[in-house]
């Protein structure tokens, strides 16, 4: 057994602790080890190769990871969001042999069910199993601006090295109690919520998402998210943006935030500097990362005594971070390639923009193929205006577009149904960008159409090819606004000198 696989098995071994809670309970450790120990017999016996699993977050879940990583068998963990199409994509281009889920919910592949009460185990034959890269352990699949889920196949040396520098990290803040927010499928929680956690001895609380207040990818509670915040007192926590958005909305409503958070981690995109000033300003302990799933999770990562608001942080110690013609560069923790794809390089090419301030901190300039250059010769990355949009309460997501025009477009989502309070959101945030990055025109999207329509990933990112397609009409006739109007005159943008 891999000797970090053997410490993160070592913390089930004393029947005494109590290392995970979730909605079901206290799963004292000798109940957890004999779960585990159930599944590893239970894939032996059906002698599974590759197993994809479907569940929410709970104890169950990370009993199944870490009997596969034990086993040495390939993990395939399926978000739960994902739609039936989804699946049935990944179950085929991963070759997926074996299926657990809920109850009636086997794919269309999967024909014999072996049932429990609360999950299913489903089996199929495959007489040729598609091509992996070798070493892999684990085929995580992120969305890319397309929409298409791509797999990224992990080897397990990859993934626990990136799981112990981070637990080398957080030695030092006596973390003792992490609270799972993100779906446990995501690797940025499976990697740094999950696995570090259980290195470094600390508890685990993995109630179900809808019992804190998450509804979809979209819907939260805010009230209950706090309750049930202030229910756990986490030490640590990961957030997105708007989750911290809605922890300072929290805030400014005058519910009171727990006050045994130690650290909180906020990333999958990009963060408002002002936002992370003005949740650090509240006193809560919130720094930014950088990672994504090609690398392993996290590769760069503010710490409490080591931060920068506006940058992602510092490398951490097993990366190598260069910037190459303007874009971010990463060796030392690779993937092994995409699945069905060659071999991924030793230096992997992230396509984000970047670069580091004198003192070694890195900072995020957006998506190399997103960016843009106005008519007046200006570099735009909407990703930058885009997080200074949604950091208003009142905008949900935002997509900005500008190539060629004199000033910036944005089709945003309201969180309200006040127009003005809409407009008052994209003044406020145009305050806080230059002349040339300001929205100069925006037309609103109807949420659900948005959705529905196809315009978000299935991990909840902007696909700007879509909106562009879908909304293509109404950004029309907002550029034909702008270009009929004085320069002067729109939304205060004037001519560069």
């Amino acid at each position: 057994m891999n000797p970090l696989v053997e410490q993160m098995f070592a913390a089930f071994c004393d029947g005494n602790t109590s290392p995970i809670t979730d909605s079901t309970g206290i799963w004292p450790g000798d109940l957890m080890r004999r779960k585990i120990e159930y599944w590893l017999a239970r894939f032996e016996g059906l002698a599974s190769r590759r197993v994809a699993w479907q569940l929410p977050n709970s104890a169950e879940w990370i009993a199944i990871d870490l009997a596969l990583l034990i086993s040495g068998r390939i993990a395939v963990p399926v978000p739960d969001f994902f739609t039936a199409d989804q699946v049935n994509h990944v179950i085929e281009s991963a070759g997926v042999d074996t299926w657990i889920g809920g109850p009636g919910s086997n794919p269309a592949a999967f024909s014999e069910t072996h049932s429990s009460d609360t999950q299913s185990v489903t089996t199929r034959t495959i007489l040729s199993l598609p091509p992996v890269h070798s070493g892999t352990a684990k085929i995580t699949f992120t969305s890319g601006s397309t929409g298409a889920a791509r797999g990224v196949c992990l080897g397990l040396d990859q993934i626990l090295r990136t799981a112990q520098v981070l637990q080398q990290r957080f030695a030092d803040d006596d973390i003792r109690s992490h609270l799972c927010v993100l779906p446990l499928s995501l690797l940025l929680e499976n990697v740094a919520g999950v696995y570090a956690n259980l290195l470094n001895g600390s508890r685990l609380q993995v109630p179900l998402l809808s019992d804190i207040g998450m509804t979809g990818s979209s819907t939260l509670d805010i009230p209950r998210f706090v309750a049930a915040q202030h229910e756990a007192q986490p030490h640590s926590i990961i957030l997105v943006p708007q989750l911290l958005l809605a922890l300072l909305g929290a805030l400014q409503q005058g519910i009171a935030l727990p006050a045994s958070y130690r650290f909180i981690a906020v990333g999958g995109a990009r963060v408002a500097p002002h936002l992370l000033r003005l949740a650090q300003g509240a006193g809560l302990p919130v720094h930014e990362g950088y990672g994504l799933s090609e690398c392993g999770s996290v590769v760069a990562l503010n710490m409490p005594n080591n931060s920068r608001p506006g940058s992602v942080g510092k490398p951490l110690d097993h990366v190598d971070i260069s910037i190459r013609d303007g874009e971010i560069h990463v060796t030392g923790s690779g993937m092994l390639g995409y699945l069905g794809g060659p071999a991924a390089p030793a230096t992997f090419p992230t396509g984000d923009l970047g670069h580091f301030d004198e003192e070694g901190y890195l900072f995020i300039d957006g998506r190399r193929k997103n960016c843009f250059i106005t008519s007046y010769g200006r570099n735009v990355n909407p990703e930058w205006v885009e997080s200074e949009l949604m950091a208003q309460g009142e905008i949900a997501v935002a997509a900005v577009f500008g190539e060629a025009l004199p000033g910036n477009l944005a089709v945003v989502v309201p969180r309200t149904p006040d127009v003005g309070a809409v407009a008052k959101a994209i003044q406020l945030a145009n305050l806080r960008l230059p002349d040339y990055a300001r929205v100069a025109q925006w037309c609103i999207a109807d949420p659900a159409e948005f959705r529905t329509s196809g315009c978000l990933t299935s991990t909840g990112k902007v696909r700007r090819d879509k909106v562009a397609d879908v909304y293509a009409r109404a950004l029309e006739s907002a550029a034909q606004r702008l270009m009929t109007e004085a320069p002067i005159a729109i939304a205060g943008i004037t001519p560069p000198k």
